[in-house]
């Protein structure tokens, strides 16, 4: 789709109103409301905003800035009636340029890079993201208690009732992988998201529970251009937020909600084409290619101080713990789930299909500048032949303490990955995609609005441990 087809849309569908959506620094769609006779449906159309109320852009002496229109990105909003939704660039007009904060000029950056690299024209990024969906989530915190509740008819604490009649059917914690209804009671739900999805030109592959208990669910679209991909990551997690909301529920991507149970995660599978040529495709181990090697040698080169973007919240550490399938194992492997690189077992005729899935990212990323900082790791290990070191084989959580002493962890905490970025984030900077602004504002901004005000409440376990000292 391009202006005019959009201007077409608007008046074939009778539409009100252009919905202009953007990404701040972390991942959070921002979005405001025109009504159509305002727009001009030319292409890079501009309306102004002030930066100062976003999160990571601008001070207050230099607010005023532009959103341009990428109509290629139209679609009709499936949640608000009457209206036309479309993805935006931020341009900054005090400086003349696009804006470098801006999350999606950064993806477009990224795929720039890689076609003056030579390596490739294009890079394809399969994104799963994982998800809950709950009854009930209240949470409070004031100067002298705190507490949080999330509950759902399917967790296993619920089997009691609580007083109330239970139709049973509760799912035991880590259990929750493909059971059918009446187990897995968010199915309909699930569908309806995949249909508004669809509705949406998303090409759903599957849906299914996932092995929380309590609604943890998984949706898989089809692999894209990485640009185009994190726009759907975009539109999905919309929908999914408000298709749960329709139906009197709430979904969150939060990492780590549950104790003792599987957290959520976000499996990123990538492949580098060059003139329709897959690239990873090749005769060496799981039938990759040597550059294929070469750029997981570079994501597990850089992957502590990925961390600190892929894993970008305090909770995502809850969840890269041993023991609920977390992957904080710095190796990579053949169709094994304990590393942090798996290769996916595919036909042997079947090159087309030849990739590598990188499993530490969770769906807390955000996905214009997660997918960039893994292609630019990657191509950083393609440029300097990065040995990946050997195959594992064997599921490394069941290892002796002495091998799996040898094998390199990611970070035990956000303020870990922080540092780890501070020290290595020379290969984002290549070709300018990333800027030393935007590394040392996200940083800035995760020391400070995050981990601070994480560090500075106590913890209702302390009291369990502290009360009585």
């Amino acid at each position: 789709m391009d202006a005019k087809s959009a201007k077409a849309l608007v008046e074939k569908e009778g539409l009100e109103f252009v919905d202009v959506k953007f990404s701040d620094l972390f991942g959070q769609w921002q979005h405001l409301t025109l009504p159509t006779p305002y727009m001009k449906f030319t292409e890079g159309e501009i309306v102004p905003f002030d930066g100062s109320s976003i999160r990571g852009f601008k001070e207050i002496n230099e607010s005023d800035m532009y959103l341009h229109a990428d109509y290629s990105t139209s679609i009709v909003d499936p949640f608000s009636s009457s209206t036309l939704s479309v993805i935006c660039d931020v341009y900054d007009p005090i400086h003349k340029k696009y804006f470098d904060r801006d999350p999606r000029v950064i993806a477009k950056r990224g795929e720039e890079y890689l076609k003056h690299s030579g390596v490739g024209d294009v890079a394809y990024f399969g994104p799963e993201a994982e998800f809950f969906i709950f009854d009930d989530l209240r949470f409070q915190q004031n100067e002298n208690s705190g507490f949080y509740v999330v509950d759902s008819d399917e967790g296993i604490w619920n089997s009691h009732g609580g007083g109330e009649p239970s139709l049973a059917y509760k799912m035991r914690h880590k259990e929750g992988y493909f059971p059918t209804p009446p187990h897995d009671s968010v199915h309909e739900i699930r569908s309806d998201m995949v249909r508004s999805m669809m509705q949406c030109g998303i090409k759903v592959e599957r849906h299914h529970h996932e092995v929380a208990t309590a609604g943890q669910c998984e949706i898989n679209f089809r692999f894209d251009t990485l640009l185009k991909s994190a726009d759907n990551m975009m539109l999905f997690k919309y929908i999914v937020k408000n298709m749960a909301r329709k139906h009197g529920r709430v979904a969150t991507f939060m990492p780590k909600p549950l104790f003792n149970d599987n957290g959520s995660g976000m499996h990123c599978h990538q492949s580098i084409w060059k003139e329709g040529k897959n690239m990873f495709a090749g005769d060496m181990v799981g039938g990759l290619s040597q550059d294929a090697l070469y750029y997981i040698g570079g994501l597990l080169s850089h992957a502590r101080a990925l961390a600190a973007i892929l894993s970008p919240t305090t909770n995502s550490y809850k969840r890269l713990v041993p023991g609920f399938e977390a992957p904080v194992n710095l190796a990579f492997s053949v169709a094994n789930r304990s590393a942090a690189v798996r290769i996916p077992l595919t036909e042997k005729e079947n090159t087309s299909a030849r990739r590598i899935e990188y499993r530490p990212p969770d769906p807390s990323t955000n996905p214009y500048i997660g997918f960039s900082a893994m292609l630019m790791a990657g191509l950083d290990g393609i440029k300097k032949k990065t040995d990946p070191g050997e195959v594992v084989t064997e599921n490394i959580y069941h290892m002796s303490k002495e091998r799996a002493a040898k094998i390199r962890k990611l970070p035990g905490s956000l303020d870990e990955a922080l540092a780890e970025l501070e020290s290595d984030h020379a290969f984002l900077l290549q070709g300018g995609v990333f800027t030393k602004d935007v590394i040392e504002s996200w940083i800035d901004q995760k020391r400070h609005k995050e981990i601070d005000q994480v560090r500075l409440r106590p913890h209702p376990w302390e009291f369990h441990l502290y009360h009585d000292v």
